[in-house]
């Protein structure tokens, strides 16, 4: 079935699929009655020679925003040309995110080691739906606060890896994108004259900069608001980039047909797809978790990975991640094996990259926001050939062959 996408639902914690009666893809039903949590999910197959192809597992931040509706739909896909690397797998996680769901509300107080459990039982039972693709290479990669998933989920497939003696996650590589970790809001490591400056430059700007994309224009409603409040005439908004994104992705996935055509929703949950969950309550302390003993124990593993951050976001700086990618690699005793340089797409500067000991890469992606692949979809897509490709990001001006 090369090009073709699969949508459905796993029950996390019961493993029990209907024979061929049921839709490609998706069970005769959700399974939940005993199982509690069933996550939604979107897969992409690469358009051509898919079984030939590695597959890569995305998941989108928040906590608690949808892969479905932003990574799938929103910046890697429906229609950019990544089908011809690797198959993609989108995963709305955890349940309470966009159609996965719980039939016990208490489940919807969750953090980070249930999810990366959940997440774990939900790749054994996609792993028996779709036995072709257990010996293929895994790719994990997200964006945000998945900095925090992806590391731990990985964590948790190597601790299966180590004790199974039977089938075992072949993983060939792990990206983040805006490298979150317990520098990030921990009051011991803030300060007062730090605060004042953050609060000051937040009153400054307002609702009428985007802090996760920093050169970006805002949608109308703030436009509108900064009129009334600095009393400047507005007299257009930028047509170059869709602003208004969230509101129309709402809008589309409750339609009724889409979700029909998606095989979603099959439970009538009692509250609306949304791009960020508004039942989900997941625990703050989860946050100041460091994560850098993860990616330690992930390149020890012989396991490459890779950390890019977009130039234009300041909700987590480019500055703040690289140098805790340096440290780590200091840390590990790797050496320099590239340079912090420029890299190239298409003749243009991609964005910076630097990497240590053959296994641990940073990069940035120029002109890029918070959400890398929506901002860049071009150099998103030549950073992410690179990595699944096993290759460096090319340093010349040298157009390479896609």
């Amino acid at each position: 079935m090369a090009g073709s996408w699969r949508a459905a639902a796993l029950a996390v914690a019961m493993v029990c699929w209907a024979a061929s009666s049921c839709v490609l893809g998706f069970p005769e039903e959700d399974l939940v009655g005993r199982a509690g949590r069933s996550l939604f999910y979107y897969f992409a197959e690469a358009q051509d020679h898919a079984a030939g192809k590695p597959l890569t597992l995305w998941l989108n931040g928040g906590p608690g925003c949808s892969s479905v509706g932003g990574g799938a739909f929103t910046e890697l896909g429906p229609f950019y040309p990544r089908g011809d690397v690797s198959n993609l797998l989108f995963v709305e996680s955890p349940a309470g995110v966009g159609w996965s769901y719980s039939n016990t509300s208490s489940d919807y107080n969750t953090g980070d080691t249930r999810t990366a459990n959940d997440m774990y039982k939900f790749l054994l039972g996609w792993y028996k739906k779709f036995p072709e693709y257990r010996s293929t290479s895994l790719f994990l990669s997200g964006e945000s606060y998945a900095g925090h998933h992806i590391p731990q989920l990985t964590d948790v497939l190597l601790t299966h890896n180590e004790k199974s003696k039977g089938f075992k996650f072949n993983i060939k590589g792990v990206a983040d994108c805006d490298f979150e970790d317990y520098t990030s809001g921990n009051p011991h490591n803030e300060s007062k004259s730090c605060n004042d400056a953050i609060d000051e430059a937040i009153a400054m700007v307002g609702e009428y900069v985007d802090d996760y994309d920093v050169i970006r224009d805002v949608c109308y409603p703030s436009i509108v608001m900064q009129e009334l409040r600095l009393r400047k005439y507005v007299t257009k908004i930028s047509l170059g980039v869709d602003v208004c994104m969230s509101y129309e992705g709402n809008f589309y996935f409750n339609l009724p047909e889409v979700q029909h055509a998606l095989h979603a929703n099959r439970t009538h949950l009692p509250y609306s797809w949304s791009m960020c969950s508004d039942v989900l309550n997941f625990t703050g302390k989860d946050v100041y978790t460091n994560i850098l003993p993860l990616l330690q124990r992930i390149v020890e593993q012989k396991i490459p990975v890779w950390v890019f951050s977009g130039d234009q976001d300041s909700v987590v700086p480019l500055l703040r991640t690289r140098t805790l990618v340096r440290e780590l690699a200091h840390a590990m005793g790797l050496p320099v094996t590239v340079p912090y340089s420029s890299w190239f797409r298409k003749g243009q500067v991609g964005g910076w990259a630097t990497e240590y000991g053959n296994m641990l890469t940073f990069a940035t992606v120029r002109g890029a926001s918070h959400m890398v692949p929506f901002s860049q979809p071009d150099r998103a897509l030549g950073l992410f050939r690179s990595f699944v490709l096993g290759q460096r990001l090319p340093n010349t001006t040298h157009r390479p062959i896609d």
